[in-house]
């Protein structure tokens, strides 16, 4: 039979497209054509399909004039994924496997020169589509990326380690292994998430600032942004990298989502399983680093955060235009990259930990060393943050700088374990009430679940028309006030509940 048909799937953004990889051989000069908008990656498998083919020990029609199709042929292709396939393709088209045996199997990796096969991006992509779509499809894959193509529940996943190995599964009736062949090296993968708790640096180890650690727990009982202010070396940086061990326990849901993305980018780890992620870029990050970007569009920093933390250390040092960009996932928690043949999707589900001097040198307000600014250089510094970007955060603390006293005598705080237990609890009583945790509550939910008694409904009255807050920085002030009342085990925002919230909002205009 010239012409045989194999699948594998491309990827696109997190989605995994179905690709038909068509190859044909037919008389004429020899040749070797690929075709199906494949990007130069994609092309230059004709070489390594060539050397791996003979150098396994497989007969390569030299003779013929080979065409691969990759279809559909509007859909863009790139990375070396499409090896495999392109070579099965190949010998089935010149019947040196059974082309009816590949159905119900999708083939993805990389061939090295000798035919050993290398792991490839987005397995856990491939997984979730055939999961989603309910289909038994059996995916065959390199090593690594069939251990993360098992991890999706119902997952049947093939492990191979050359393409002999994928050969021997699909030789034609009363075919023979071929010449000079190693042991079988096609296994059946089962998933082996490890069965550990998610190991976190401990909150313990920071002495003192009590009320940092406070604003920590608001923030992970109910989901909300938070900007930690104060002097160099106050300890900002090591309660941010902390927060993640406070956060409840990610959901399988959540674990496959992370690890996808993380996937996509050759990231992942089985160590990493179910940990959430702490992603904190440099301050030089541009807009495209920070939420995503490039043909074919990657991942950014935003997405590779999902279910985890964005910790942006010096905020005020980041280039305007990467913070601006920050706005709308902030908000809906995805970002859209827009391209002019298309647009793709990324989650961004993180929760944004941002920590800054509160002027150029460090030191406004410090206790242990006079600030050098002027009133105009300290106004610059601070204006490098927007009002629309500082109004989606909802927590404003700051860290003061410890004496020598408190810094060595100071005994151990709580632990973080202690801490995320309250949490959890807060979390999950959320969730039942409203489905949601409590940062992600909108338009009516704001008015159905967010109930104050008279006293605090009359304090957020008095404070609004004060304080001169925007709608968006009252339903903030509302939601804070409502995980509070949830660590309180509160059925009711109440008045003390309200207060603290108020607190950690800073009026319009004041030093951050």
């Amino acid at each position: 039979m010239s012409l045989s048909l194999v699948q594998s799937r491309a990827l696109v953004g997190l989605q995994a497209t179905p690709v038909t990889v068509e190859v044909h051989l037919a008389n004429g000069l020899p040749s070797f054509t690929l075709v199906g908008l494949a990007d130069v990656e994609v092309k230059e498998a004709r070489e390594r399909v060539r050397s791996a083919i003979q150098n396994a020990g497989l007969e390569f029609p030299h003779n013929k004039r080979i065409t691969v199709n990759l279809a559909p042929a509007d859909l863009p292709k790139d990375s070396g994924r499409f090896d495999l396939p392109i070579a099965l393709g190949i010998l089935a088209a010149s019947g040196q496997i059974d082309a009816t045996r590949l159905k119900d199997h999708e083939f993805a990796g990389e061939l090295s020169l000798s035919g050993e096969l290398r792991a490839v991006r987005g397995a856990l992509a491939m997984g979730m589509a055939l999961h989603t779509q309910g289909a038994q499809t059996c995916l065959v894959l390199p090593p690594q990326s069939a251990e993360e193509a098992a991890l999706v529940p119902g997952a049947k996943a093939y492990r191979a380690r050359h393409l002999l190995d994928v050969v021997r599964q699909f030789l034609p009736p009363g075919g023979l292994a071929p010449t000079g062949a190693d042991d079988p090296g096609w296994t059946l993968v089962s998933a082996q998430a490890p069965t550990t708790s998610p190991r976190y640096d401990d909150l313990a180890d920071v002495k003192g600032q009590v009320g940092a650690k406070r604003a920590l727990e608001i923030a992970a009982a109910g989901g909300h942004n938070l900007l930690l202010s104060g002097p160099p070396g106050s300890g900002k940086s090591m309660l941010a990298h902390r927060f993640a061990g406070l956060l409840p326990p990610m959901t399988v849901d959540e674990a496959l989502q992370s690890a996808a993305i993380a996937s996509l980018g050759g990231r992942f780890s089985l160590s990493r399983w179910a940990v959430r992620p702490t992603r904190s870029p440099h301050h030089s990050a541009s807009a495209v680093a920070l939420v995503g970007g490039g043909s074919p569009p990657r991942p950014g920093e935003v997405s590779l955060a999902h279910h985890g933390v964005l910790f942006l250390d010096e905020l005020a040092e980041f280039p305007r235009a990467a913070l601006e960009a920050l706005r709308e996932p902030l908000e809906t928690g995805t970002i859209t990259i827009s391209r002019a043949a298309h647009s793709t999707e990324f989650p961004a589900q993180f929760q944004l930990i941002a920590a800054m001097n509160p002027c150029a040198c460090g030191y406004l307000g410090a206790t242990t060393r006079a600030c050098r600014c002027t009133p105009d250089q300290v106004a610059r510094y601070q204006g490098r943050i927007s009002g629309p970007l500082m109004d989606r955060i909802d927590l404003q603390v700051d860290v003061p700088a410890l004496s020598a006293d408190e810094l060595l005598q100071s005994p151990a705080g709580e632990s973080s374990a202690a801490i995320r237990a309250r949490c959890s609890q807060a979390r999950a009583a959320a969730l039942a009430r409203q489905g949601k945790a409590n940062h992600a509550l909108q338009g009516r939910e704001i008015d159905q679940f967010l109930r104050l008694d008279p006293a605090a409904a009359k304090l957020l009255h008095h404070a609004g028309a004060r304080l001169g807050w925007s709608a968006r920085g009252m339903h903030r002030i509302l939601k804070v006030a409502r995980s509070i009342a949830d660590l309180a085990g509160a059925s009711h925002i109440e008045a003390a509940h309200l207060a603290e919230a108020i607190q950690y909002r800073r009026t319009p205009g004041t030093t951050p």
